[in-house]
């Protein structure tokens, strides 16, 4: 029991230090946890495609995908441009950030919609992630024999946490938010990140 429970901390104190660093998919998850549109659906996309991933590579899926780099660079190239125009429409908001303000609620109603599509996009677009849950997380899995699906798991769960706290959370900082001016900072601080991942994974696949 108790190299199980070491093996399951272990999982989950690697997995967090992979997730929490700073990027598109958490900066989505934060934005959307601010303006509290749609947190349960992007906080649970993104808990179960973690643990899909984490559960591909423990499984040792990441030496097939090492088979086909091609497929790696082609997946860079979409997510790359993906970043990009998200982070145009970052910074148009900080340009002109009264458009927001001004959707009709018909528009409004597809919000979910596109939070579920945005947030799919910027999970499954971006190779970085495969690298950290399929890779990197299996690899360390495999040194744990039989004990790697409990180190999966951890991982798994860590993740839930993270994301959990991230898009809950962030309402926390709502008041703070109250200003047109705060919401132009953070849409900024969105648009930089957004470009400079994107224009990474283009020059990097």
């Amino acid at each position: 029991m108790s190299n199980a429970l070491a093996a399951a901390a272990a999982g989950f104190g690697t997995g967090l230090s992979l997730i929490v660093a700073i990027g598109a998919q958490n900066a989505f998850v934060l934005r959307q946890g601010i303006r509290r549109d749609a947190v349960l659906a992007v906080v649970g996309i993104c808990a179960l495609s973690d643990a899909a991933l984490i559960a591909l590579g423990v499984g040792g899926v990441g030496a097939l995908v090492v088979a086909w780099p091609d497929v790696l660079t082609a997946v860079g190239w979409i997510g790359g441009a993906f970043l990009l125009g998200y982070g145009a429409l970052a910074a148009r908001r900080v340009l002109r950030p009264g458009e927001e303000a001004l959707r009709t609620d018909g528009e409004a109603a597809g919000s979910l919609r596109r939070a579920v599509l945005t947030c799919l996009a910027l999970t499954w677009l971006n190779p970085h992630v495969y690298l950290d849950t399929v890779f990197l997380l299996g690899s360390i899995a495999a040194d744990r024999g039989p004990l790697r699906w409990t180190f999966g798991l951890g991982a798994a769960f860590a993740s839930l946490c993270w994301f959990a706290a991230l898009g809950f959370g962030a309402r926390l900082l709502g008041r703070f938010l109250t200003r047109p001016a705060a919401w132009r900072v953070l849409d900024g601080l969105v648009a930089v990140t957004m470009i400079a991942l994107g224009v990474m994974l283009i020059v990097g696949a």
